[in-house]
C-alpha cells in the first residue's frame, strides 16, 4: 500500500507557489482591477447595444484598429478557433456592424472590415468607457496617478497586449492585407 504524499509546506507567508507577499498583493490587486474595468467596458457596452457580448466588442475593435482583415487573423488575434470567429462573424454582419466579403485575389480567404454602424457603435463604446475611467482616474490621489502610468504600461507590455501595439499579433500571423476589395485605395 503506498503512502499519501504530504502536500508542500506553504511558505512563511502562506503562500505554497513561490509567490512572495508583494507579487502576490500586486495578482490580487490587478485581478480587481480587472473585474473593474470589465465591469466598466460592460457599462459601456450596455449602454448602446445591450445583446453584444465582451468578445464580440473585442472582434470590433480589433478590426476598428486593423482592416480590413483576414477572418483567420481575427481569429488569431483573439484567440479562438476559426468556426468560433466565423460565428461571431455572422452575428456582427447580421447586426449591420462587420462587411464580410471573399478576397477576389484567393477566394479561400474571408476579409472582414467594419461598417459605418459599426465604426460608430466603436467610437461611442470606448468613448463612454474613457470618460467613466476618466471619472475614476480623477478620484485618484496625484501621487498614485502618476505611479499607474509606467506600471501599467509594464503590465500591459509583459503580457504583449494589443494596446502596446495593435498591428504586432496581426503582423506576426500574417493577417493585415491590402485592402483587396478596393484595389488602389
Amino acid at each position: 500500500m503506498a503512502q499519501d504524499k504530504a502536500a508542500p509546506a506553504p511558505d512563511h507567508d502562506g503562500l505554497d507557489d513561490g509567490l512572495g507577499r508583494e507579487a502576490e498583493d500586486v495578482t490580487v490587486a490587478v485581478m480587481a482591477a480587472s473585474r473593474l474595468l470589465v465591469a466598466v467596458s460592460a457599462r459601456a457596452l450596455a449602454s448602446f447595444d445591450d445583446s453584444m457580448t465582451l468578445p464580440q466588442l473585442r472582434a470590433l475593435v480589433v478590426l476598428d484598429s486593423c482592416e480590413p482583415l483576414k477572418l483567420a487573423a481575427m481569429a488569431g488575434t483573439l484567440g479562438v478557433n476559426p468556426s468560433t470567429a466565423m460565428r461571431m462573424v455572422d452575428r456582427l454582419e447580421t447586426g449591420g456592424l462587420v462587411d464580410r466579403r471573399t478576397n477576389p485575389a484567393n477566394r479561400r480567404e474571408v476579409v472582414l472590415r467594419l461598417t459605418e454602424a459599426g465604426h460608430a457603435l466603436v467610437d461611442r463604446v470606448m468613448a463612454h468607457r474613457r470618460a467613466e475611467i476618466s471619472e475614476l482616474v480623477a478620484k485618484l490621489p496625484p501621487e498614485s496617478r502618476a505611479a499607474l502610468v509606467p506600471a501599467l504600461r509594464a503590465l500591459t507590455q509583459a503580457a504583449g497586449e494589443l494596446a502596446v501595439d495593435p498591428f504586432d499579433e496581426v503582423r506576426r500571423i500574417g493577417g493585415l492585407v491590402e485592402d483587396p476589395l478596393q484595389p488602389g485605395a
